[in-house]
């Protein structure tokens, strides 16, 4: 049994809500209405001596029978999508309709457990039956009145959750429209000086940014989460770039295991570790260095490494070793995203070789449901 009243309208440009019968729900309401009717039984039958199972059989074929009604019945009458109910006049008739036929057919099955006719009692104590008749129809509307609240509550939780996600969307597209601009100002800078040093050179690298930013910001600004490979393809293409300027220089290795290659995680989510890894780290450094990409499965995370043999944090500049915007940004979207639940650290490669290692820890349960919403989202626009 849920909402019978009009439901507040959403918000303009909010997620619109819909409500959803599963099995799940459908198991929650029938366990509750279990114990409600168990409830009545006992109400009616310890106060006045009655046999328990009596009162039992009668208190959940009565309840069961008012549930299918009602529960099941506003499926045929063309729900508002939003609760799940038809509201207005309908949804009122509905309730009333299932009260009243729920009880007649409830204690016809009560009846016929117990072996009598409660309806016989309309020409010999037409009293008694008219009180068996209020106690039923009242504690049916008991009922009702429960659920109705109950319906009520779990209408205003998914609106409100919903309202909570459209902010967090927005955050996160506040964050990253930030972010773009950073990169491609980072990505300019790198041009001018290549045009003055070198210009078939920069006319070749102009070729590849074109394409690089049409790809990027494109596939940023119409999702919250794209496949890890598709982070990678981004990554690749940035780095030619890179590698038009710094020839020899710069190796580059991106090691993605084919079983992640599908997992979600926020679009730019790499970049700015990439471009802080270079400016920072490998292009102060006189000889040539190597930047490493890594994603792999570590307990219920998921790990990704940007690691340099550059200059290393005590060379560098403060960004580097944390404080910068672009990683300031990845850090607010990781805490917008995930909580505390995800990390981002920037440390000193721990060998021989010096640079860098900066590490994403994302919890995996929490990208498995960013990829649901994201379909989600995909088919609630389509």
């Amino acid at each position: 049994m849920s909402d019978v009243s009009n439901p507040p309208a959403a918000a303009p440009g909010a997620t619109p809500v819909q409500a959803r019968l599963t099995p799940g729900m459908v198991l929650r309401h029938f366990a509750l209405l279990l114990l409600f009717n168990s409830a009545i039984a006992v109400a009616l039958a310890l106060p006045a001596g009655k046999p328990l199972g009596e009162q039992m059989v009668y208190a959940q074929a009565i309840g069961l029978s008012i549930w299918l009604f009602i529960d099941f019945g506003r499926l045929l009458l063309q729900p508002d999508p939003r609760t799940g109910w038809p509201h207005g006049p309908r949804g009122v008739a509905l309730v009333v309709a299932g009260i009243v036929g729920g009880f007649v057919l409830g204690t016809t099955v009560g009846d016929a457990w117990a072996g009598r006719s409660t309806w016989a009692l309309w020409t010999a104590h037409p009293q008694r039956l008219a009180g068996y008749v209020a106690v039923g129809l009242l504690f049916g509307v008991m009922g009702s009145l429960f659920f109705y609240a109950r319906g009520q509550l779990e209408f205003h939780r998914a609106q409100q959750a919903a309202l909570e996600r459209d902010a967090t969307l927005a955050r996160l597209a506040l964050l990253q429209s930030q972010l773009e601009p950073h990169m491609l100002f980072n990505t300019l800078a790198n041009l001018r000086v290549l045009i003055e040093l070198d210009a078939p050179r920069a006319q070749a690298m102009l070729d590849r940014l074109i394409a690089f930013l049409r790809a990027t910001l494109t596939a940023s600004r119409a999702q919250t989460a794209h496949a890890l490979s598709a982070e990678f393809e981004r990554l690749a293409d940035y780095l030619a770039l890179m590698g038009l300027r710094m020839g020899e220089r710069l190796s580059v290795r991106l090691d993605l295991p084919n079983e992640l290659r599908g997992c979600p995680v926020p679009p730019l989510l790499l970049q700015p570790l990439v471009e802080n890894a270079i400016r920072h780290g490998l292009e102060p450094q006189v000889g040539a260095g190597r930047l490493e990409v890594q994603a792999r499965r570590e307990g219920g995370d998921l790990l990704l490494c940007v690691r340099d043999t550059g200059v290393g944090l005590r060379e560098a500049s403060p960004a580097t070793a944390g404080t910068g915007f672009g990683l300031q940004q990845v850090r607010e979207r990781l805490h917008t995203l995930f909580g505390e639940r995800a990390a981002l650290n920037v440390a000193p490669a721990n060998d021989d070789e010096g640079g860098t290692l900066a590490q994403i820890r994302l919890p995996w349960p929490a990208l498995a449901a960013l990829g649901q919403e994201q379909n989600e989202g995909s088919t609630s626009h389509g």
